[in-house]
């Protein structure tokens, strides 16, 4: 689902080292992806490390973090904006595609269907709030509908591909990213401790997480924070829920063209479908049928898990907490109502069906 993170493109010099490595380089060195790497690379290291010392926290969080405190109070030279992108977009495609080798394809099939009816009931509780809560706040529809469909399905990404159907103004959809992940980064935070405190089982805070988390990096990272059998539920019913985005999109689409009257909406379906699923399901299939020798399915799983500790190291240096200061009061009480909603519905779904 490119991309899998819209977050907002880091700017090209921010805060002091920022700008004094701008005017150092000179033009000397051309920007790489592989500084970005390096840099969200060694601060993974450090936030593995201590994800190891603190596991209730565990590395993923650390890695957002970091890699917030980096880019918020030291900057970021415009050496590494090419790496730092490519970190939080494809190398998290990359690490969940790895963790599909840890997982047989019956259990990857299971799992989704079996959240499948608390997905469709978080998903209309998003877009009923997300109505209402737009309309008693005066906000525009277009802002509406992107933050009611980012948090309903999958944060930043569907977000970006509801954007060319609706048409909204760039500052819309600025905003909604915003607003969008301020709350992945509080769900990153507070989910696992609140999972704790309410007793939640393995498969119920998975489920929890990947049903009412917006964002893949933030549901993987609650998730695996959690514990190993937790992030595996979550990625697998996050990945079932992005797959929505599909008959979503084409629902919105059919919707604006027959409120506009016009029939030239296009729907760009091979942008909107997310591929690196299909890869996920072929690397299940492939250790299903006993191709992967044994011995190398727990370096797999490691490198994995370093490479989603590195991708959400590469999304904490995209973050521009000053960029998300300037998006106002109204939206981010959008933003929180349609995400209490959903994640109220999730936990009630599966009380009612005895699964937390």
């Amino acid at each position: 689902m490119p991309p899998i993170s819209a977050i907002p493109q880091p700017l090209p010099s921010t805060g002091r080292l920022g700008a004094v490595r701008s005017h150092t380089e000179g033009g000397a060195r051309t920007p790489s992806v592989w500084y970005g790497l390096l840099l969200a690379g060694g601060l993974g290291l450090a936030a593995w490390g201590l994800g190891a010392r603190f596991p209730l926290i565990g590395g993923p969080v650390f890695g957002i973090l970091l890699g917030m405190a980096w880019r918020n109070l030291l900057g970021l030279s415009p050496l590494f904006t090419p790496g730092v992108v490519f970190g939080s977009r494809q190398v998290l495609k990359w690490s969940i595609i790895g963790l599909g080798f840890g997982l047989s394809l019956g259990q990857v099939v299971k799992t989704g269907a079996s959240s499948l009816a608390v997905t469709l009931v978080t998903l209309s509780a998003a877009f009923l709030t997300a109505w209402l809560l737009g309309r008693w706040l005066k906000l525009g529809g277009h802002l509406s509908t992107l933050i009611g469909v980012g948090t309903a399905i999958c944060g930043g990404s569907a977000i970006a591909a509801v954007a060319p159907i609706i048409r909204p103004d760039d500052h819309e959809t600025a905003l909604s990213i915003s607003t969008i992940f301020l709350f992945n980064v509080a769900a990153v935070l507070l989910f696992p401790p609140l999972g704790h405190w309410m007793g939640l089982s393995d498969a119920g805070f998975g489920l929890w997480a990947g049903t009412a988390i917006n964002d893949t990096s933030s549901v993987v990272a609650a998730g695996y924070s959690y514990g190993t059998a937790a992030g595996d539920i979550a990625t697998i019913v996050k990945l079932t829920r992005a797959t929505l985005i599909i008959p979503v999109c084409i629902a919105i689409a059919f919707w604006t063209a027959w409120r506009n009257q016009h029939s030239e909406t296009r729907l760009p379906l091979a942008a909107i479908f997310p591929w690196f699923i299909l890869w996920f399901l072929a690397a299940s299939a492939t250790r299903s049928l006993g191709l992967i020798p044994a011995a190398l399915l727990e370096p797999l799983h490691l490198l994995s898990q370093f490479l989603i500790i590195l991708a959400l190291t590469a999304i904490g240096l995209s973050s521009d907490l000053r960029r998300m200061a300037v998006a106002g009061v109204r939206p981010l009480l959008l933003g929180l109502g349609v995400w209490t909603a959903v994640s109220l519905s999730s936990l009630g779904v599966q009380l009612l069906l005895g699964s937390l």
